[in-house]
């Protein structure tokens, strides 16, 4: 079997390293000895955008949480006219990086695109700083609601977060949420803020049986009442 070739490392703070690796003409981003994506998982991360888009009248605005290997991205850019805005909000500056020059060719490089424009900085401070800004929100960072590895992102899939990502939508916008399994919490603390909910799992692969993924949509329908508690 042909080994992994580590193409390039990034420090991280606390000891730890990202890592670039690549075997064959499959890529992966590890951490910790952990991988975090894989250029042959990106089914349901362009289902994300497909289903996402198919419950918007006429997308505009739009903001996605999370670069990944750009998979995303590029199903958002293949579906919006050309006057579409695309913000993408991604904090690893070596990530992003990374998606201009090694694994740029995956997804038929997204980042040249002149509707896109990518934001160096924590999707959360953009998001709360927004409002009736976007015609929707695509989320895929860590690894969703049901098992994040970074305890920050607590703020993004708690009541505040959720909060705020309705704030930030435009009536009749809609969230829409990359997540690694079901989280009935989440699709709760969605129908209290004033979201439709609908929830998919899907193959990660594109193909039946083995590992699944769980999407979360949500449609803006009424302005967002302030929880009584909230996550910091």
């Amino acid at each position: 079997m042909t080994p992994w070739k580590v193409i390039d490392r990034a420090p991280l703070p606390k000891g730890q390293e990202l890592q670039l690796a690549q075997r064959g003409d499959e890529w992966v981003v590890r951490l910790g000895g952990h991988t975090l994506m894989s250029s042959r998982a990106h089914a349901s991360e362009e289902l994300l955008a497909a289903w996402a888009l198919e419950r918007v009248a006429a997308p505009r605005d739009l903001l996605i949480g999370g670069l990944g290997f750009g998979f995303t991205l590029r199903a958002v850019l293949d579906r919006v006219p050309a006057d579409c805005r695309v913000i993408v909000v991604e904090l690893s500056k070596q990530l992003v990086e990374w998606n201009k020059t090694h694994v740029a060719d995956l997804a038929k490089r997204p980042l040249d695109d002149p509707r896109v424009r990518i934001v160096e900085d924590d999707v959360v401070k953009r998001i709360g700083a927004a409002s009736k800004a976007y015609d929707a929100i695509l989320l895929d960072v860590d690894n969703g609601p049901s098992a994040f590895t970074a305890a920050g992102n607590k703020r993004l899939y708690g009541l505040a977060g959720v909060a705020a990502c309705h704030r930030a939508l435009k009536l009749g916008g809609v969230l829409a949420v990359w997540s690694a399994g079901p989280d009935e919490e989440y699709e709760r603390a969605l129908e209290r803020l004033h979201f439709e909910v609908d929830v998919k799992r899907v193959s990660a692969r594109g193909a039946s049986g083995g590992a699944s993924h769980v999407l979360f949509f949500g449609k803006k329908t009424a302005p967002s009442r302030k929880p009584r508690r909230t996550e910091d």
